[in-house]
């Protein structure tokens, strides 16, 4: 498969939502019921851009097949050198090494900026992406069971960090 690792433009947002929402409606990767609409990704892009955070796409041609991105941990001021990551792949590009194209250079830029801490929150089913996060030297820190809820079942939530900091 041929495909680019860049940063998103604006121009990439329907290929973005469209995967998005797939997320939302067929995996418990986000814990929400409400599917997201273009100006719902348009905001979250600016947010993002505004705040020095990048999002990175792969594309084929003009398909976005997946997209990653980071931004703040939490909103409070003691949390400013803390990330969290977000990765997801179009359900047709899965299992093709696109996840550890877009985290790579993702965590370089969180690196490259200064930050001290990369943190995933990943839903404790989805092994792909816990051994993803643990390929890219990410550790397991803890587990919150039973803290969400979708598709009619409790869902248990696994806590990676990456020190970026040597």
């Amino acid at each position: 498969m041929t495909y680019i690792v860049r940063p998103a433009t604006s121009d990439d947002l329907p290929g973005i939502l469209l995967i998005h929402n797939d997320a939302v409606r067929n995996t418990a990767a986000i814990w929400m019921d409400e599917e997201a609409d273009l100006a719902d990704r348009a905001a979250w892009l600016a947010d993002h851009i505004d705040h020095g955070f990048p999002v990175l796409v792969a594309v084929q041609g003009h398909a976005v097949l997946g997209f990653s991105a980071y931004g703040h941990y939490r909103p409070r001021s003691g949390y400013r050198h803390t990330v969290e990551n977000s990765i997801y792949i179009h359900p047709d590009a899965r299992g093709r090494g696109l996840g550890f194209a877009l985290m790579k250079p993702l965590v370089a830029h969180a690196r490259a900026d200064g930050h001290h801490v990369m943190m995933a929150c990943i839903e404790a089913q989805n092994t792909a992406s816990i051994a993803l996060h643990e390929r890219l030297g990410f550790r397991e820190v803890g587990r919150m069971p039973e803290v969400g809820r979708k598709f009619g079942r409790w869902l248990d939530l696994v806590l990676m960090q990456l020190m970026l900091e040597a």
